[in-house]
């Protein structure tokens, strides 16, 4: 007699895996769960470097925030604002300058490959418009162009762009920079025509932090030293050679090496002011949104000068704390670094590792009269629309590499399980 139609479904169910045929979900339980491709993860490949960049810039951008909240509005005040237009302007900025560093972070590899040679000559072009009836000039230093009610400086373009450029051009040329002639050219001629319009506005910091980004650029490209050192000599006999034939910057550095600073109403009351505000905030400091300097003591106290700023309200334990966020973000990119092989993710992480952190190197210590006045901004931190959009659009192109490397390394891990 036949077994009933039901019993010998219930045979058949209770047959092992192993011993079933046929197509079906039954058929591929078997294969090991490493060789399945999870598209979800690939989609969402924020490796840590990615996330611990992207919330180490989005904590410092804060951080700025509420400090020119607090150091620009007796200054805002006084130009008929009210207490909070210094702010609303920032805030303006960073509303538009995170979502720019989100999409930028979303672009493929190949993209900042293509548009290098663009952008660099857009942005040499636009530095060029200083020397225009557009151009405006402020403390001295030409480096600003103004249409209509909005003004921005075009040389923090000239940074952002010569980060891509170098980059793309290294990297064509990584099996030759042992030759000095494909190491230099070319970058010499191309990066000096850039700094040199930078130069001719007479704005000397910005010109140190775009040489910085080109030598930055060449080390990690790979470039000798027997090649990069001749170079910086040349460099620093040219730099002392423009310090020396103006007599502002002579001013600077002579009150910088005289220990009394005895100018005190000329080039010492900036310099002296900041020095007494990081002195009056003490460990703990005044508190926030009580420092005495801004009002009117200290000028460019929203500026150039915020750190001192940030000493005097949260005294030394929150300048502390800003130092370490911006170890953090030094960590995070040389993590990038660290991760990829590809030499054009190496050389543009690179000299933005050099121009945001050696900035910040170079901000903080003429606040603490380390190095003499330069007038060069403090990232994230300072006020100022365009260095804090170009600084979150270089952070933007990072992020991207993250990106691009955390997704290639879930891929060979993928094939790896395949293969397996």
């Amino acid at each position: 007699m036949s077994a009933p139609p039901h019993h010998r479904r219930r045979t058949e169910a209770e047959r092992p895996a192993s011993d079933r045929t046929g197509p079906g979900p039954t058929a591929d339980s078997s294969r090991p769960a490493s060789a399945r491709i999870s598209l979800g993860r690939l989609a969402l490949a924020d490796s840590s470097n990615y996330l611990l960049l992207l919330g180490t810039t989005l904590f410092l951008v804060i951080f700025g925030l509420v400090m020119v909240l607090s150091s620009s509005s007796i200054e805002s005040w006084t130009d008929d604002k009210g207490f909070f237009g210094g702010f609303w302007k920032q805030a303006t900025y960073a509303i538009i300058g995170v979502p720019l560093m989100l999409v930028m972070s979303r672009m493929p590899l190949s993209f900042w490959k293509r548009i290098a040679w663009p952008a660099i000559l857009l942005a040499m072009a636009l530095q060029a418009l200083v020397f225009s009836p557009l151009g405006i000039e402020d403390y001295g230093n030409r480096n600003w162009i103004k249409i209509g009610s909005i003004s921005g400086q075009p040389s923090e373009f000239v940074k952002l762009a010569l980060v891509v450029w170098l980059a793309f051009v290294l990297s064509r040329k990584r099996e030759l920079l042992t030759d000095w002639k494909h190491a230099l050219i070319p970058v010499i001629p191309v990066g000096g025509v850039a700094i040199g319009l930078v130069f001719l506005g007479r704005d000397l910091g910005t010109v140190l932090i775009l040489a910085s980004i080109v030598f930055a650029a060449l080390y990690f490209a790979g470039v000798r030293w027997r090649i990069l050192l001749p170079v910086m000599i040349v460099s620093g006999v040219a730099a002392a050679a423009a310090v020396a034939t103006s007599s502002n910057r002579m001013r600077r550095l002579m009150s910088f090496l005289d220990p009394t600073c005895a100018d005190y109403e000329g080039v010492c009351w900036q310099p002296l002011h900041g020095t007494w505000a990081l002195a009056n905030g003490g460990l703990f400091g005044v508190g926030l949104g009580n420092s005495v300097e801004k009002w009117d003591w200290l000028p460019a106290a929203s500026n150039d000068y915020i750190f001192a700023i940030v000493g005097e309200e949260l005294g030394l334990v929150g300048a502390v704390v800003l130092l370490l966020m911006f170890v953090l973000l030094a960590v995070a990119l040389l993590r990038v670094i660290r991760s990829s092989t590809d030499p054009f993710v190496r050389t543009a992480t690179g000299a933005v590792l050099m121009w945001l952190i050696g900035q910040a190197f170079v901000n903080i210590g003429v606040v603490l009269r380390v190095f003499p006045v330069l007038g060069v901004p403090l990232p994230f931190i300072s006020a100022g629309g365009t260095a804090l959009i170009t600084s979150l659009m270089a952070v933007g192109v990072v992020l991207s590499f993250a990106r691009h490397e955390a997704r290639r390394a879930s891929l060979v891990q993928q094939g790896r399980g395949i293969l397996r």
